[in-house]
């Protein structure tokens, strides 16, 4: 059942009553949500706006049958603001599943290779690709390389904090114990094929809310077994920023 958490909400819902119908419909059920930041957080830059978390929050809180809000981000250490954004999400009532985030460094010098040589290249382009390259290319490639070297960068960071064996395994874990009907994964990744694949098998009902066109092969193709893909633009006068809001 639908109660609105907020006036603002109770309000929206009221110019859109048939997008209330229809998640009503998807959360008639009990539902634990599980939401991967990191893969969420990009879409902004294909939606042309921002996800609001705590008009999120607000909205799932909406509806009684929400047991759980998952959410899983990383720590950057040392960071005022990831550490801020992080106990700010404690705040808003999610459960926050969090580690360090790793910092790989990605090696850059090209002063001992030849300038056709694609060593390096391969550590930022796939060697399908790298393959397709003329050599004139890569040589401009390792050219411009090797004018960050003498500026003496010798290397990039790459940040990195995957959640999938987190988020598969509490899946999983709810689907055994906790008597959960209905499973919302906020994400568009491949690598939680699997899971969802098993909780379909089980009878789950599985719901992947995201943006179609970041969705993974893997997971549209699981579409004949029973996951539905909810496009996020459906609710976007509810949880985008206030200010990129219509109403």
């Amino acid at each position: 059942m639908f109660k609105p958490k907020t006036d603002r909400i109770k309000q929206i819902a009221g110019k859109f009553p048939h997008k209330i119908e229809e998640l009503e419909k998807i959360f008639s059920r009990a539902t634990n949500i599980y939401i991967d930041y990191a893969n969420v957080r990009p879409w902004a830059n294909k939606l042309k706006w921002h996800i609001d978390l705590k008009r999120l929050k607000q909205l799932f809180e909406s509806f009684e049958t929400i047991r759980a809000i998952k959410i899983y981000n990383g720590t950057l250490t040392g960071d005022k603001y990831s550490k801020d954004f992080n106990q700010n999400l404690n705040r808003l009532g999610y459960e926050l599943k969090t580690k360090p985030v790793k910092i790989m460094r990605k090696y850059i010098d090209v002063s001992s290779i030849p300038m056709n040589s694609s060593v390096i290249l391969e550590n930022f382009i796939r060697k399908p690709l790298l393959q397709k390259l003329k050599i004139e290319t890569i040589e401009y490639l390792n050219l411009r390389l090797q004018e960050l070297n003498k500026q003496k960068i010798l290397y990039l960071e790459d940040k990195k904090c995957n959640f999938d064996v987190e988020i598969g395994r509490d899946i999983l874990i709810d689907c055994d114990k906790n008597n959960t009907e209905t499973f919302i994964l906020w994400s568009g990744d491949s690598d939680f094929a699997d899971p969802i694949e098993q909780l379909l098998k089980d009878g789950k009902k599985v719901y992947l809310f995201a943006t179609v066109k970041r969705v993974a092969t893997e997971l549209n193709d699981l579409r004949e077994k029973g996951l539905v893909i909810y496009d996020i633009q459906k609710i976007k006068e509810f949880i985008c920023w206030r200010k990129e809001t219509t109403c």
